[in-house]
């Protein structure tokens, strides 16, 4: 990595050139360990709010939501800061919602998948198969109408093969091409990555006796990537480093179209000593979600060098997580938010007071659900009843605002081609207003798309539409760029349609 390219250059260099190469199957067949490929930090890199993007292209906005999540999307900017919108805890949600004691919740790993045809929630999360055994799990299930008040009790599925530990399920959907193999799970034993197979979700058949995937720690995922119509396996590995000398867990991704072979994995989530102080580790990334063409995962952090209480109790815990955002638009190169998006509470006794690891998003109306895993008093205390799953929610795509106060602030984007006939923005302008004009490549204001022709939004929605005196369809195929007048107001994204 040259030193002297920041990290998010490093970003638009690497989206440019593995644009074509994300686009193709994925064909190689990787035998060997992925602890053992050498470390790069080329797709892991982290957000800096130093770097304008400064192409010289036109970027093809298509129908679809358009996230602020990083200054992709901002060229020039002034009296605006950027804010992690963090979820916040809601008294009106029975947490834990999966607990130790009653549901025998053993692991801060799931999936929760909604039914397309009746609406329910579906939850298989890792069981325990009892107490002494810290080494094996199996997969509960149970379903909600709502996502927040289950149907007890938990089934207990049969295994495909031995678990240790991974609960993560895929749906290819009613037209999957192989019915009997519409489900997909994965999960980690002997050494890697081990996937199943179910027409329902409940009845698993293994693909192979061998791990698919090998990698030395015991936390794997599986995603597809519905926009490169591949599979994507998540797996965590111990390594030294380059800037760090001791065994980190860090994350890999590998690639797959027939779920058999797979890519050389690639490092996506790295540490930044130089940045980040203390011994930052990963859990493995997971919770994907796509909005427009930006992938987004969420990132568990462990801290074992700190202590949930001081003194701990019990004396000798330890251990801290918190999760942050990532973030891809290639679905190569990841960029780690450094900044915390969800911790653990802070208030003693609490259920989650110790970690609070976000593994699953699911969209529901106009919020996203984003289930997590918590710790109350560390990362190895009370396994069997300690660990359980809670529930919080953020609007839809209020990742991050760029946020202006009374001092008025202002955006403008690069150059721009938009490809629909209508803009909203997703924004909090309650008590305060955003207004939109267009620009020229000479970034002059064009005539019936200016300031003075656009009425500017002065409510909080996550859809408020914009109006000029032209139709926005007589800028088809026109360069542009959109800027953004801002006071007391948070912009999130724009909405093309």
């Amino acid at each position: 990595m040259n030193r002297h390219i920041s990290p998010l250059s490093l970003a638009f260099l690497f989206s440019a050139l593995f644009a074509a190469a994300a686009a193709q199957p994925a064909t190689t067949d990787f035998k060997g360990d992925a602890e053992a490929v050498p470390l790069s930090r080329d797709h892991a890199l982290i957000y800096t709010d130093t770097q304008n993007n400064s192409s010289d292209e036109p970027i093809v906005l298509n129908p679809g939501p358009h996230l602020f999540i990083d200054r992709y999307l901002i060229s020039e900017s002034a009296n605006v800061r950027r804010v992690v919108n963090s979820p916040q805890r809601d008294t009106a949600i029975p947490n834990p919602i999966i607990t130790g004691k009653e549901d025998h919740c053993y692991q801060p790993y799931m999936t929760i998948l909604r039914d397309d045809s009746s609406g329910r929630f579906r939850m298989w999360y890792g069981g325990y198969v009892g107490e002494g055994d810290s080494y094996r799990s199996c997969i509960s299930y149970i379903e909600s109408a709502d996502g927040i008040r289950w149907d007890r009790p938990a089934r207990v599925l049969d295994d495909p093969a031995p678990i240790q530990f991974g609960t993560c399920v895929v749906d290819d959907g009613p037209s999957a091409p192989l019915p009997a193999e519409r489900f997909k799970y994965a999960w980690w034993k002997d050494g890697g990555l081990k996937i199943a197979t179910s027409p329902d979700g409940l009845a698993w058949k293994p693909m192979t006796d061998a791990p698919v995937l090998k990698a030395n720690h015991d936390i794997t995922g599986l995603f597809f990537d519905p926009l490169r119509k591949r599979y994507v396996a998540t797996v965590s590995v111990y390594r030294p480093g380059d800037t760090w000398a001791e065994q980190r867990r860090v994350t890999m991704h590998s690639f797959s179209t027939g779920l058999r072979s797979w890519t050389t994995p690639h490092h996506v989530v790295l540490p930044y000593p130089s940045v980040e102080p203390g011994i930052v580790q990963f859990y493995a990334m997971d919770g994907y979600l796509v909005r427009g063409d930006l992938l987004i995962g969420m990132v568990k952090i462990l801290r074992d060098d700190l202590k949930a209480d001081n003194p701990p109790d019990p004396p000798d815990a330890y251990g801290m997580g918190y999760t942050a955002l990532a973030w891809s638009r290639d679905g190569e190169t990841w960029t780690r938010d450094t900044t915390h998006f969800f911790d653990p509470d802070p208030r003693q006794g609490a259920w989650d007071h110790a970690h609070a690891w976000i593994d699953e998003q699911v969209a529901v109306g106009d919020d996203v659900y984003l289930y997590y895993g918590g710790y109350a008093r560390g990362h190895k205390v009370n396994r069997y009843e300690e660990r359980q799953v809670g529930l919080v929610k953020i609007p839809r795509d209020r990742y991050v605002a760029w946020e202006a106060g009374s001092e008025p602030g202002r955006i403008v984007t690069p150059l721009l081609t938009l490809n629909g006939e209508a803009l909203s923005l997703n924004a909090g302008a309650d008590g305060g207003s955003i207004a939109v004009q267009m620009l020229d490549e000479d970034s002059n204001p064009i005539a019936g798309f200016a300031f003075a022709d656009n009425t500017p939004i002065t409510t909080d929605a996550l859809d408020a539409p914009l109006a000029w005196k032209r139709a926005l369809t007589e800028l088809d195929g026109k360069s542009l760029r959109l800027e953004f007048a801002l006071t007391n107001a948070r912009l999130f994204a724009v909405n093309l349609k």
